[in-house]
């Protein structure tokens, strides 16, 4: 899919991707909405417009497969990562680590959020270390970019997926929340949350 073929989505795609553009806009703002269940399953269009905030929505999940994701060495030293199917976060944090990224890779359901919060005593913002590449026009790859070289000694990256979950399909991975951390990072302990997907 296209980053610019968001007008040849099905009517269901077009509707989760408003739900979760609506949702950050209203977070942004200050708003508190009742949590809102999503219809149906999808692959979001990137959002570009959302650039600034925490969560980025691009075209992550690709459908189902094996293996459950991909990585891929750019040539301009950056990582390409798509996810297929939503399992073994464990082997891809393992795999990054192996290509000397200091990360941590979580998937996070609808409803849920990692606890503790904060899970590190300081995060850099993306201005100061721009973990995540947004696409440029000529991208059209599925999934999404991070730069390891932002993450310094001392530092650790942190990759939460939002997964967006429905009866007629399996789950998807909508969004990341992509951040650099001083220091280390708690383990991840799901919690129940009325806060948008990803909210910190």
């Amino acid at each position: 899919m296209s980053w610019h073929d968001e007008r040849d989505l099905p009517e269901g795609r077009h509707r989760l991707l408003k739900e979760f553009v609506m949702t950050e806009i209203d977070r942004k703002a200050g708003k508190t909405l009742p949590r809102r269940r999503l219809l149906r399953p999808a692959v979001l269009a990137p959002v570009l417009g959302l650039a600034a905030a925490a969560a980025v929505a691009v075209p992550l999940f690709v459908g189902g497969g094996s293996p459950a994701y991909a990585v891929t060495d750019n040539p301009d030293g950056t990582v390409r990562i798509q996810i297929n199917e939503v399992r073994d976060a464990d082997k891809l944090e393992a795999d990054l680590r192996a290509k000397g990224m200091h990360v941590v890779v979580d998937y996070i359901p609808q409803g849920k959020k990692c606890g503790p919060q904060p899970r590190a005593e300081r995060f850099l913002s993306p201005e100061e270390a721009p973990l995540v590449v947004l696409p440029t026009g000529k991208d059209h790859q599925p999934g999404f970019v991070v730069d390891p070289r932002v993450i310094k000694d001392g530092q650790t990256g942190v990759l939460e997926f939002s997964v967006f979950e429905a009866p007629d399909g399996p789950a998807v991975v909508a969004a990341v929340w992509a951040r650099v951390a001083e220091g280390a990072v708690a383990d991840c302990t799901l919690v129940d949350t009325t806060e948008p997907p990803l909210a910190h």
